[in-house]
């Protein structure tokens, strides 16, 4: 006989992605600092402003394309100012606009994980595309994200809506190691119940 561990949620997530918009302003990418200059630096830097302003500022999207509308925007602060447009959509409840962003983030700077991790997550909000946000977020984690807690929140996420209970259970697990602070994949968990039985080897 071999220990066995069934994995079951007593719940279904709260408001299914919804839980997900508070996690958002956590995937902001951040541009260079040069205060003052009428540049499209200095319009990056409001559009990155604007992400943490929920809703943002009606003047925040045109900052954001006066940014990228500079030549002179250097290639990180362009892949940045296109993530953090594409949140500013996500507010907005745009997701397609928003996905649209973060590809073009990606075709600039492939290398810059928070274009996949903010993909990842308007993917799940958008539902019926979660395997396909699973495999955006494990290409995130595989490029350092800076809050890699929240990838692996927004992975259990899309699993558990794919009824992948220990996949989900797993990844909100190691949510809360990375990140303990961070209070919600600790609340997700608590809602999952571990039961233990035997099953015949062989």
């Amino acid at each position: 006989m071999l220990n066995s561990i069934m994995i079951r949620t007593g719940s279904t997530i709260a408001g299914g992605a919804a839980v997900l918009a508070a996690a958002l302003l956590l995937a902001g990418c951040t541009t260079s600092t040069l205060a003052g200059r009428p540049t499209g630096i200095a319009n990056a830097g409001y559009c990155l402003a604007a992400t943490q302003r929920t809703p943002p500022p009606r003047t925040a999207l045109r900052a954001c394309q006066a940014a990228l509308a500079d030549v002179s925007l250097p290639a990180h602060d362009r892949a940045a100012t296109l993530i953090n447009r594409g949140i500013i959509h996500m507010h907005l409840k745009n997701l397609p606009a928003a996905i649209a962003d973060f590809d073009a983030a990606i075709g600039s700077r492939p290398d810059v994980a928070e274009a996949y991790v903010n993909k990842g997550i308007a993917l799940v909000n958008m539902g019926e595309r979660d395997a396909e946000a699973i495999a955006v977020l494990n290409e995130a984690l595989e490029r350092n994200p800076a809050r890699p807690a929240l990838v692996y929140y927004s992975r259990a996420v899309a699993n558990e809506q794919l009824g992948r209970a220990r996949a989900a259970y797993e990844d909100y697990s190691r949510a809360a190691q990375l990140d303990p602070a961070w209070t919600e994949p600790a609340q997700q968990l608590q809602r999952f119940r571990v039961v233990r039985g035997k099953t015949a080897a062989g």
